[in-house]
């Protein structure tokens, strides 16, 4: 067996497409980071690409920028989709246990979450990824891992990620006429809650919520399970947006106020007005005026969370509350108002296991490439049969990590 894996995962976005090259050592588990940068993307709207022609150009500098870095030839890469198209299914599969003994068997296990996809899609829709919630033997529910167990009846309560099919064909497009192979396709945010949530976090219950550019994510966790998510299309541009339409400005200028200026700390005192001057631009305007602006965007931002949040969670409490990530989580003050708006605990995330990636700008980028050591270790060591993408191999990767 080879003593490392290497890999590249690319995270590609509504602004950026970002990649990670990483090295892993499979005796001592350490993560070596060869290569990471990011690069202005064109061609992608609300985290889904519409012009594969015009992304696959960006990959195609993203791939020789990291190769220069990293010193490897990259032919494959892992890479995440999302967007609102991206969506979930609950279903359930039965079958009887098949061997003379009636132990369950991993055949069984395949069975039964087979049995469990067997479900009609529109024929513009397909299955992404299967995750179990939880196996029944003989109608006793709550068993994570029924391998071994005895019994006569096996059934599989699932949860079916799914896509409208043009958009991961887009996807597909985009990364072929860049020369790049696809080792795995990992939804957004099963990978940012991969690197950014802890176990114990996902045990208690936790919110993560990933503001990227063109989106903004709502991953639920409950007693290790993954509950659902959700994906709406509002994010950081839209605030750039906005302050390039309340101040009549570029948006480059727009987006150098927010990330210079912008945040939602609390009021100036009273009777003090403080002013922005920007002179290359000729530009002045009060500091609460670029404020009101923010916040009007980033409460609706919110609302859009809460309303879904109470949709997913129904009863659960989240005793770990609210993770932020992505790169619209950095806003000054964001931490605060999302913990008087969502009236729960609240923190910023923080990227794990992969050193020296801190800006969570990669923290999806980071999961896609965690979740590829995750699965290239077990087809390694398990010697699953396959390709590294064939979905099969997740039915014995019963816990999310």
């Amino acid at each position: 067996m080879p003593r490392s894996i290497t890999l590249t995962a690319l995270d590609i976005g509504t602004s950026f497409v970002k990649g990670i090259c990483g090295r892993k050592d499979l005796k001592t588990g350490d993560i070596e980071v060869l290569a990471q940068l990011e690069y202005p993307c064109f061609g992608v709207r609300s985290g889904e690409v519409v012009k594969p022609e015009q992304v696959s150009q960006i990959i195609l500098k993203v791939k020789e920028k990291l190769s220069q870095q990293a010193g490897i030839r990259i032919n494959e890469v892992l890479v995440n989709i999302g967007g609102p198209h991206l969506f979930t299914i609950p279903s359930q599969g039965l079958v009887s246990v098949s061997r003379a003994d009636q132990k369950i068997s991993k055949e069984d296990i395949q069975r039964v979450l087979r049995a469990a996809q067997a479900i009609n899609l529109p024929s513009n829709k397909e299955i992404l990824d299967i995750l179990p919630r939880e196996f029944l033997v003989d109608g006793e529910g709550g068993v994570k891992d029924p391998l071994g167990l005895e019994g006569i009846r096996l059934e599989a309560k699932v949860l079916l990620i799914c896509i409208f099919s043009p958009i991961l064909e887009n996807l597909e497009k985009a990364l072929s006429l860049a020369d790049l192979q696809i080792l795995d396709v990992v939804s957004s945010p099963l990978a940012a809650s991969r690197v950014v949530l802890t176990p114990q976090q996902k045990e208690l219950g936790v919110c993560l919520v990933e503001i990227g550019a063109g989106t903004t994510e709502i991953t639920v966790f409950e007693k290790g399970d993954l509950i659902d998510f959700a994906v709406f299309p509002i994010g950081s541009a839209n605030i750039t947006n906005d302050i390039a339409i309340g101040l009549r400005t570029e948006i480059h200028t727009a987006e150098r106020i927010k990330k210079e200026f912008g945040g939602l700390n609390s009021r100036e005192k009273k009777g003090k007005r403080e002013k922005i001057k920007i002179p290359e631009s000729s530009l002045a305007f009060p500091k609460k005026f670029l404020r009101d602006i923010i916040e009007a965007r980033v409460s609706d931002i919110f609302n859009e969370v809460q309303k879904t949040l109470k949709k997913i969670s129904g009863g659960i409490l989240l005793p770990a509350g609210i993770v932020l990530t992505g790169g619209g989580s950095l806003l000054p003050g964001l931490v605060e108002f999302s913990k008087q708006k969502l009236k729960l605990p609240c923190r910023l995330g923080k990227i794990k296991e992969i050193p020296n990636v801190e800006d969570l700008q990669f923290s999806t980028c980071a999961g896609v490439l965690l979740n590829g050591f995750d699965f290239k270790q077990e087809e390694k060591e398990k010697g699953f049969g396959g390709s590294f993408g064939e979905k099969l191999r997740r039915l014995f990767r019963i816990f999310l990590p």
